[in-house]
């Protein structure tokens, strides 16, 4: 009786499980978040190959931080009352220990946490940056995202217009190194904290005169946020933030110095920009520099680049006052413009892909392409057995220069086949290419089975790392 319960019990169980297999409904990515496959992944890796020679070239190094923050490190830092905090973090509450925690919505609150935690500045200025993903929760929309990732870049310690500067010419560098053009500066300044509170009262003033025209999220701002409003895209708002008294006018002779001085040294860059005095960030801990890289290109989401001085926020967040400034770029948009400038394409999967047949083939062109990859070359070698026309499709498809021929004919006579798969590969003077020399006794794709080319030599197995590494 046992027996049978046990055999019921177990056959029940598995009934279950194949009833959960078969309804199991195909799950998909979230709304906002895409995944980035290989072909795509290949044209973010070459971009952040570039951001890190560029970023090098002005001393700037790495740091990463967490990206679960506690919530209060951004509600401090960002501020309470602006449209991150309020509407688009990813918060929850850890279920085993009680902690509020956010996912980060942007780098640069993450990062001064670290340098106080750290103590980072103790003998000198820091240049760093990150680049990752951050999350908020928005519309998704060309170029806006749920999960989207960023180029973060911080100068910490800095309080000259120099290093302002400095960092708007890293920008018109790095556009210039990607073949961007239709980028434009807009530039601004938020002077300093007591100037803000002058200007503050005088927009509340003149908000509260066109109560009429302002819409539900300027009335809900108008004595929290006031600046914001400015922002606004309301068409019907236009005419009143235009004409709204200009935090510019309210700038005392030390920010107006410090403005002054960007923009001088901007003159010496040969850098043009436009004054923006509704430029405001959507971030409260911006002080004197603000700025933006816009274009037209990206329809509504036009910023590609923004960033400003934020002396205030070590301070904020517990530690000694510092003065910093930085940038964050929008990564998924950088792309988006890359593509429409027509870059080159991504590097194909490999050089040299490697066809075979047999057991012995496969071993010896296994070791081959070990010695190949010891001289820098990337190498494919076929995996599991199939005829050689199928091993030429995969090989032509992977973009390889060449496939490297091993079969019983090549063992027998100490050679590989190599036949070149680009028009051109084999006799490119350009490339030390010389021409190709007689195709391999017994040549397995005599017929033209290989997709691209048809020029093939035979090269001895102790010469051919060298005379690859010449013609790739």
């Amino acid at each position: 009786m046992a027996a049978m319960k046990t055999t019921s019990a177990l056959e029940s169980r598995g009934q279950q499980h194949k009833y959960m297999t078969q309804s199991f409904q195909k799950v998909r990515a979230l709304t906002g978040m895409k995944d980035v496959l290989p072909d795509t992944s290949a044209e973010w890796e070459s971009l952040e190959a570039t951001v890190r020679q560029w970023l090098a070239a002005y001393g700037y190094r790495n740091m990463r931080t967490p990206v679960l923050e506690l919530t209060r490190l951004f509600t401090r830092g960002i501020g309470e009352v602006t449209d991150i905090v309020e509407k688009e973090m990813y918060s929850f509450t850890d279920a085993l220990n009680d902690e509020q925690l956010t996912m980060r919505p942007e780098f640069t609150a993450g990062m001064v946490r670290a340098c106080i935690e750290h103590n980072l500045l103790y003998d000198r200025p820091r240049r760093v940056y990150a680049m990752g993903p951050v999350f908020r929760h928005e519309k998704p929309q060309r170029g806006r995202y749920r999960q989207f990732h960023q180029i973060d870049v911080e100068a910490l310690g800095f309080a000259g217009p120099d290093i302002d500067a400095e960092l708007i010419v890293m920008l018109a560098r790095l556009w210039k190194l990607l073949g961007l053009a239709d980028i434009r500066l807009e530039l601004n300044s938020l002077g300093q904290a007591q100037e803000r509170a002058a200007h503050r009262q005088a927009l509340i003033g003149y908000l509260e005169q066109h109560k009429s025209v302002l819409d539900e999220e300027a009335l809900r701002r108008m004595h929290t946020n006031p600046l914001r409003v400015l922002d606004t895209k309301n068409p019907a708002m236009q005419d009143m933030a235009n004409n709204a008294p200009r935090l510019f006018d309210f700038l005392g002779a030390e920010s107006l110095a410090h403005f002054d001085g960007v923009c001088a040294r901007l003159a010496d860059a040969g850098i043009e920009y436009t004054l923006n005095p509704r430029l405001v960030r959507g971030l409260d801990y911006y002080n004197l520099t603000v700025f933006e890289w816009v274009t037209d290109r990206l329809g509504a989401q036009g910023t590609v680049c923004g960033g400003g001085r934020y002396d205030g926020l070590f301070e904020l967040l517990g530690g000694k006052p510092s003065p910093a400034v930085g940038f964050a770029i929008g990564m998924e948009r950088l792309l988006d413009l890359c593509s429409q400038a027509g870059q080159e394409p991504a590097l194909p999967e490999c050089q040299i892909y490697m066809v075979h047949q047999g057991e012995q083939a496969q071993r010896k062109a296994a070791q081959l392409a070990e010695d190949l990859r010891d001289a820098g070359l990337r190498v494919i070698v076929h995996a599991g057995s199939a005829g050689f026309k199928a091993q030429f499709k995969r090989a032509d498809a992977s973009g390889a220069v060449a496939a490297v021929i091993i079969g019983g004919n090549e063992l027998e006579a100490g050679a590989a086949g190599v036949k070149w798969l680009r028009e051109g590969a084999a006799d490119d003077p350009a490339a030390g290419n010389p021409a190709a020399g007689d195709p391999v006794a017994g040549d397995p794709v005599a017929g033209g089975t290989a997709a691209v080319g048809g020029q093939q030599e035979a090269i001895p197995f102790d010469r051919l790392v060298t005379e690859l590494k010449s013609k790739v």
